[in-house]
């Protein structure tokens, strides 16, 4: 080796080992400090060990700013490659310039052009302020794919790639954008903020004194705006629930989610579910009781857990195959349909059929939520979101009526006929109908209640006769062809796995259009 290329190789190696350490020692043991892993300490935990293969690692190292305050590259979880970006706050504050920005860009670009899974850790203030006379600045946003545009690759990965993004700091502005237009999004208890503007410019324009955590912080995405799907106590918790999720799901929407055979028997009865399940309608009960014993192993990933949670959706699997739940939660509104169960019901099942997850509907529902409330706040719109998901999935869909299913609970549940879904089941005590047995009787049956020498008996009498002529599913399949079947609870799983296998090869055409006018 001559003088020359040893030398080089020297300077090579030195200046890569100071990119790799970012701000530097101080920097990294202040994000430490606050309970934080570093941009890299964040990638080597989500990936395989030594997996990772970085994008322009050389990228700013002249300036003293390493990655331009962002790290980008490939590598593989579980053995699967997915493309990553870590956004770097010892470095210039993880703000977004000209080449952080193309970064992240080109990313996202190469996750739609491998076709596989993008992952974007975020922990950036927003955009970064451009000094006066700095080079290139003007050109970034007509000559370069800089922070602000990365919105046009997440675009059009969406329903082509998963697309996952953790806040894991506090992220403003167009840090906050890039996350809300991917598929799912994860924060951390304390650490994690996401707003538009922060409480110091919301005490100057509205005068409202506010902390980060009133107004951004993860509990008020999971459980008030929805814009998150999930947090957890601390950030290696986050990057594990990363872990968990992306097994459920496919490299593209070309491609089925991997399978996974656990050893739980397809044909496995459920006994205990005809007790956790009460006859009487008005009864709650816990909805993840059922849902945990019917999926494999009782492995269950709950997806916006705290917004809405009058629904519940998730990922489990069924016979080693990926499934979608959505259920309604007895537990919560009697399981009601609202405007913000409509919104979460609506993203997920479209969620699940851009990438070939089959839909599961237990269904337990009085119908959608009435009310000025409900109303005036557009339950119309919202719901209608959830009859264009419903009727635009392709992907297998099944339904089992456990209990009751009223009114617009028929429509926003799948259940009534010429909505797509593939098959209905129910329970032997399921109510299916316009309203309740009692509520109809007392509709239909109010003068002779009245004038009845003994009301109470009569009501009795007469919501009995309605439930066993017309409640009653029995009746139903015996004059329609809807309900594929009338089975046991303890058949649920059974039933559904087989239904399933029929249903691998579905296949669907729809009419060709520019795209779909989803009333949002």
């Amino acid at each position: 080796m001559g003088k020359e290329m040893e030398e080089r190789i020297q300077q090579l190696r030195e200046t890569k080992e100071r990119a790799h350490m970012g701000g530097g020692p101080e920097k990294i043991e202040k994000q430490h400090q606050k309970g934080k892993l570093t941009a890299r300490e964040r990638i080597d935990y989500l990936l395989d060990a030594g997996s990772f293969v970085e994008f322009n690692p050389l990228v700013g190292h002249r300036n003293g700013a390493p990655g331009d305050g962002i790290v980008s590259g490939h590598g593989t979880i579980d053995g699967r490659v997915v493309c990553i970006y870590s956004q770097d706050a010892t470095v210039l504050g993880g703000s977004i310039g000209m080449l952080h920005g193309y970064k992240m860009y080109r990313t996202v670009e190469m996750a739609l052009d491998m076709g596989v899974p993008v992952i974007g850790l975020h922990d950036s203030p927003g955009a970064r302020a451009a000094r006066v006379g700095e080079r290139g600045a003007e050109l970034a946003p007509r000559e370069e794919k800089s922070g602000g545009s990365v919105f046009f690759p997440n675009t059009q990965a969406s329903g082509v790639v998963p697309q996952i993004a953790a806040i894991l700091g506090s992220c403003a502005g167009i840090s906050v954008y890039s996350p809300a237009l991917m598929d799912f999004v994860f924060m951390v208890d304390g650490t994690s903020h996401m707003f538009i503007t922060g409480p110091r410019i919301v005490r100057t324009v509205t005068g409202e004194d506010i902390t980060m955590e009133e107004l951004g912080g993860a509990m008020v995405h999971t459980q008030i705006s929805g814009v998150a799907d999930l947090r957890t106590p601390t950030e290696e918790e986050c990057l594990e629930k990363i872990k968990k999720l992306l097994g459920f799901l496919p490299d593209n929407c070309n491609q089925k989610s991997p399978f996974l055979d656990v050893g739980d028997d397809p044909n496995r009865l459920i006994d205990e579910l005809e007790v956790i399940v009460p006859d009487d309608p008005d009864k709650p009960y816990d909805m993840h009781e059922v849902v945990t014993r019917v999926v494999d192993n009782g492995d269950f990933l709950e997806i916006k857990g705290e917004f809405a949670p009058e629904m519940i959706v998730g990922f489990g699997r069924l016979a080693g195959q990926t499934v979608g739940i959505v259920a309604n939660q007895p537990m919560h509104y009697g399981g009601a349909l609202t405007i913000d169960s409509s919104d979460k019901q609506a993203r997920f099942m479209r969620t699940c059929d851009a990438f070939n997850i089959p839909i599961i509907l237990l269904v337990d529902t009085p119908a959608y939520a009435p009310g000025s409330e409900q109303e005036q706040g557009g339950i119309i719109r919202h719901g209608a979101k959830v009859l264009y998901a419903l009727c635009e999935a392709a992907v297998p869909r099944i339904a089992v009526v456990l209990r009751k299913c009223y009114g617009g609970g028929n429509l926003g549940m799948g259940v009534v006929p010429g909505l797509g879904t593939d098959f209905v089941f129910a329970w032997p005590i399921a109510e299916m109908g316009v309203m309740g047995a009692k509520e109809t009787v007392q509709l239909f049956y109010a003068d002779q209640i009245a004038k009845a020498d003994n009301p109470q008996q009569f009501l009795e009498e007469k919501v009995k006769e309605y439930h066993d002529r017309y409640a009653n599913p029995l009746y139903v399949a015996s004059v329609s062809s809807h309900i594929q079947d009338v089975i046991e609870p303890r058949e649920t799983r059974r039933c559904l796995c087989a239904a399933l296998k029929l249903l691998e090869g579905k296949r669907q055409t729809r009419y060709p259009k520019r795209h779909g006018n989803i009333p949002l």
